[in-house]
């Protein structure tokens, strides 16, 4: 064998194969990098679906832990003061003024939170025996938007004995 023949029969990869090589590798990438974005918004979605039911059943609570002549008022903030009155003026939650809803909504780290309290009788909290509690968390998700929604009934304690 002579030296001209022994260097081309161990010579290295051609150039074709080294641009395959190339082309598999930046398809495998390409690939890689849809997947952790795919991930990414699915952890995204999946932390405003959290949040969003965190923030309801949170304001359910503090519903069902007010003083009864204290259902209307919220304080956001926890400093003590109210910051919202809920009213039943056909706005946010509300479907139509006057119709014995009342409602409030805040805005925070995108979602928005509307809730509602409907007295077992129309016109008077005090003279109903009790209200249903609703809270509903909007987000939006890649899809578009999302809902979340949660609920219970709290009784009047004028009428279950307690002060």
């Amino acid at each position: 064998m002579t030296p001209d023949r022994l260097c081309r029969a161990e010579g290295g990869a051609g150039f074709v194969e080294v641009f395959v090589a190339m082309a598999l590798t930046l398809i495998g990438l390409v690939g890689a990098m849809g997947a952790f974005q795919a991930a990414e918004q699915s952890l995204r979605t999946g932390m405003l679906a959290t949040r969003a039911l965190a923030m309801a059943e949170s304001r359910i609570e503090v519903k069902r832990s007010v003083r009864w002549d204290r259902l209307l008022l919220d304080d956001l903030n926890h400093d003590g003061i109210p910051d919202l009155v809920m009213r039943d003026d056909g706005a946010g939650g509300d479907v139509l003024a006057g119709d014995g809803v009342y409602s409030g909504s805040w805005d925070q780290d995108g979602v928005h939170l509307v809730w509602m309290v409907t007295p077992s009788r129309s016109g008077s909290l005090s003279a109903s025996g009790h209200v249903l509690i609703e809270a509903r968390a909007l987000y939006v998700a890649g899809e578009g938007q999302r809902e979340v929604r949660v609920g219970t009934l709290r009784a009047n304690p004028r009428f279950v004995g307690s002060p």
